[in-house]
Parts: structure tokens; sequence; C-alpha cells
């Protein structure tokens, strides 16, 4: 697992608090910011993913 991978797992679970959060408080800027966190891990984690299995086959 690269630091790309772990990254991305990392920012999109905080993402994924965030918007817990925000929907229990009624707190609508937190929801979306955890919903912009978790898309921004996810694109990371993918990326990392994709590096991976590039050097994985070299």
């Amino acid at each position: 697992m690269n630091k790309d991978q772990v990254k991305g797992r990392v920012k999109e679970a905080e993402g994924k608090i965030k918007e817990t959060a925000g929907k229990i408080a009624g707190d609508k800027r937190l929801e979306e910011k955890g919903k912009i966190d978790k898309t921004v891990g996810q694109v990371q984690k993918e990326y990392g993913d994709k590096k991976h299995d590039t050097h994985k086959h070299h």
C-alpha cells in the first residue's frame, strides 16, 4: 500500500465523519464539507490504487 492509498482512505473516512456529524447537528456546511472531503479521498485512493497497480506490473 502506498501513501496515496493511505491518505485517500483517511481523507475519505474523515469526510464520512464530517458528513454524518453535519447531518446530526443540522449543519449543512459541515455536511457539504464532509461530502467534498469524502470525494477527494476516494479520488486520491483510486489514484494510489492505479499507481500501485502500475508499479506492480513493472
